[in-house]
């Protein structure tokens, strides 16, 4: 039993049945939700709740997004084994830890220096290898990885960031909130063609406005 008197394996069967229940039904992305605890991303007072469906505040001012949308958005990113894909905004790591099971290797890039030590330390501790963590303007993306299978965005854009679809390959997709910051805002899924970009709007978001610039604190 855990600390919570709630037996484990209980907690994670209903998490799983959860994420099915809203949709997330990709074998693959529910056992990389399965492998990677999210408890270890959820500290202080909110860890008991680390297993609910709802997004939770962490450090910095930034939010680890509901594990429903985490599963739906790596569902619709059709991530591959041979895939070299960048996350913007790393927040507190767990969608790059989700991508870690999934991808060749996955690039993830923070304003905040304080969440990429602490997410560093994670993977570290998890083992995962193939994720590369870096403290960077997202918003002009990672130019000297470009360019990218997958992109990731976990940041509201008013329209996706042109360095960004610039660093898309072509077949390539990305999936990014677009909207107002105090608005209703949509998850878009950007697929780069031959000639151009198609665009699918998937369902309604709401995440943390993507902020140019790094954040002040060393």
């Amino acid at each position: 039993m855990s600390d919570t008197g709630i037996d484990p394996l209980e907690q994670k069967m209903q998490f799983l049945y959860t994420l099915r229940s809203r949709g997330v039904t990709d074998p693959r992305v529910l056992g990389a939700m399965e492998k990677i605890d999210r408890g270890l991303f959820v500290r202080g007072t909110f860890a008991e709740r680390a297993y609910e469906d709802t997004p939770l505040p962490i450090a910095c001012g930034q939010t680890i997004s509901q594990p429903s949308v985490v599963g739906l958005m790596t569902q619709a990113l059709e991530v591959g084994p041979r895939d070299k894909v960048l996350e913007v905004g790393t927040g507190s790591g767990y969608q790059a830890a989700i991508l870690s099971q999934l991808a060749r290797r996955v690039y993830t890039v923070e304003r905040h220096r304080r969440l990429v030590r602490e997410t560093q330390a994670l993977f570290e501790q998890l083992d995962l290898t193939n994720v590369i963590g870096l403290a960077s303007d997202g918003s002009f993306g990672l130019p000297e990885q470009a360019p990218f299978d997958r992109i990731i965005v976990t940041a509201a854009a008013e329209d996706p960031p042109g360095p960004l679809l610039a660093q898309l390959k072509i077949g390539g997709i990305m999936i990014v909130p677009v909207g107002q910051s105090d608005a209703v805002q949509s998850l878009i899924k950007v697929t780069r063609l031959e000639d151009g970009f198609d665009y699918d709007e998937l369902r309604p978001v709401r995440f943390v406005p993507l902020l140019e610039g790094l954040g002040k604190e060393s």
